[in-house]
């Protein structure tokens, strides 16, 4: 591949489209992410409307004409060290930082956040690693495009709220860098299509920065899935079941109530990816079958509303918000070759965490939280074995070779951002790829069109555009020599 920048937009134009983004959205700063988004009745009311029939005329299903060679199978150019760049320093960003500086080949250059305090303090942890001071931008909620004008960024590591995703990555790309995103990647069906096209013409991937997919368990179960230990594939489950409420409404956890109001806004999954991407994996989605369909339904929004009315005081600005959100989204996802996917969301009413992570075929079952397995010719007496017996011969090699990661969420975001810049050194395929960035995040306007449309199954866009077909390696990855 070849990583010579592209042209790049004006900075007049790029400013004119980001103001115009902003202006749609009610875009706000993006520390933890911390996004003061607009609240009182204009966030809940004609904001959320307009968003709404955004959401509902981009979920169209229609496949544009290809405006450049695929991304898929495309290495990245190798390179002696990898200069990556985070904007977002949040709790997300903040903690990404400390990964990215233990990295072997791996410099931190540049950090962005409108926070001064946080860009200052995440460029305290880089000289503090031993790396030359990295240029800080936090001047306004545009310095990100600043930033983007440097030459001397191989990769941009976005973690900011969710409304600023599309355009920031959109930017990246615009600008000649590879970009990874937190989860989602963008919100409307018409983004996902600008991303991929962008993708294409500017030769830079754009990924979602999934590190679920790097789970222990989700990588043994990956690697079982390949060796056939499950027999033909039928069905498959991943969630999103994490009791949010306090944290939504906590005044310190996140910068502002942005990630509270997408409650407003949507009534549909709005973070299908962490249960998506694994089981996707499993059936090799994009790499010899691909997701077709997407049915969607959801109950009352309640659970907010009745957190609020025990826990905040009248005053609270939360008051004027008005939840639509489903308390719990339920999705059944049609593959083409007949597989069915069960999607679940849940983030608001009380429950243990859980990311469901299952998969069935025809010669057994595998569910997590707690992690079981019953397999045929393994298990025969109608009881649950043991997964644990199955990690000698299928733990993937990135966990044989780092037994005990460091980092959050037991490992896998070290091992995501190990994996991911190992690619970037060695000029090689990434795991994963805008593709699967689109497909991943797709439920997110669709499950909202479809539960609108009372569980009306909505096609799922071919967004390799017949590529799908073709079988190739994703995150079950041969081990570099």
């Amino acid at each position: 591949m070849n990583d010579s920048t592209p042209p790049r937009p004006s900075r007049r134009s790029v400013l004119r489209t980001t103001g115009a983004a902003g202006a749609g959205l009610g875009l706000g700063a993006f520390g933890t992410g911390s996004a003061e988004a607009a609240t009182g009745p204009g966030a809940a009311g004609s904001e959320a409307a307009g968003f709404q029939a955004a959401a509902a005329e981009s979920a169209v299903p229609a496949t544009p004409p290809r405006r450049g060679a695929t991304m898929a199978g495309v290495p990245f150019a190798p390179r002696s060290t990898v200069r990556v760049a985070l904007v977002g320093l949040g709790n997300r960003g903040g903690s990404m930082i400390d990964l990215y500086l233990a990295l072997p080949g791996v410099r931190v250059v540049a950090v962005c956040d409108p926070v001064k305090a946080k860009a200052e303090s995440a460029a305290a942890k880089v000289v503090a690693a031993g790396q030359p001071a990295p240029a800080v931008y936090a001047s306004g909620e545009e310095d990100y495009l600043k930033l983007y004008e440097r030459g001397d960024v191989d990769f941009v590591h976005v973690a900011t709220p969710w409304d600023l995703h599309f355009e920031m990555a959109k930017q990246a790309m615009l600008h000649g860098k590879h970009v990874g995103v937190e989860c989602p990647v963008a919100l409307r069906l018409d983004h996902l299509w600008e991303l991929v096209d962008l993708s294409e013409q500017t030769r830079r991937h754009c990924m979602q920065l999934e590190n679920c997919c790097y789970g222990r368990n989700e990588m043994r179960v990956l690697r079982m899935a390949h060796a056939g230990k499950f027999g033909q594939l039928l069905h498959g489950a991943g969630a999103y079941d994490h009791d949010l409420r306090a944290l939504m409404f906590s005044p310190t956890y996140y910068e502002g109530p942005w990630r509270r109001l997408w409650h407003t806004r949507l009534r549909g999954d709005l973070y299908p990816n962490h249960g998506f991407g694994p089981v996707a994996n499993y059936m090799d989605v994009n790499r010899g079958d691909r997701v077709v369909s997407i049915s969607s339904f959801g109950t009352p929004a309640l659970g907010l509303a009745e957190y609020r009315a025990a826990h905040m005081p009248k005053g609270d600005p939360s008051w004027k918000e008005s939840y639509i959100e489903s308390d719990r989204t339920i999705s059944l996802v049609q593959t083409a070759k007949g597989r069915v996917i069960r999607l679940e969301h849940d983030v608001s009413t009380p429950h243990p965490y859980s990311r469901i992570n299952s998969l069935g075929g025809t010669r057994g079952v595998f569910e997590d939280y707690p992690a079981r397995i019953y397999l045929e010719p393994d298990h025969q007496d109608d009881r649950w074995g043991d997964f644990g017996a199955y990690a000698e011969e299928f733990d993937h090699w990135l966990w044989k070779e780092h037994a005990n990661p460091p980092g959050g969420h037991g490992g896998m975001d070290y091992l995501m951002v190990y994996r991911l810049t190992q690619c970037l050194r060695l000029g090689l395929v990434p795991d994963f790829d805008v593709y699967d960035a689109a497909t991943w995040t797709s439920p997110v306007p669709l499950s909202h069109a479809s539960i609108k449309a009372g569980g009306a199954p909505q096609p799922i866009p071919d967004f390799t555009r017949g590529e799908w077909r073709k079988a190739r390696s994703g995150v079950d990855s041969a081990k570099p020599e």
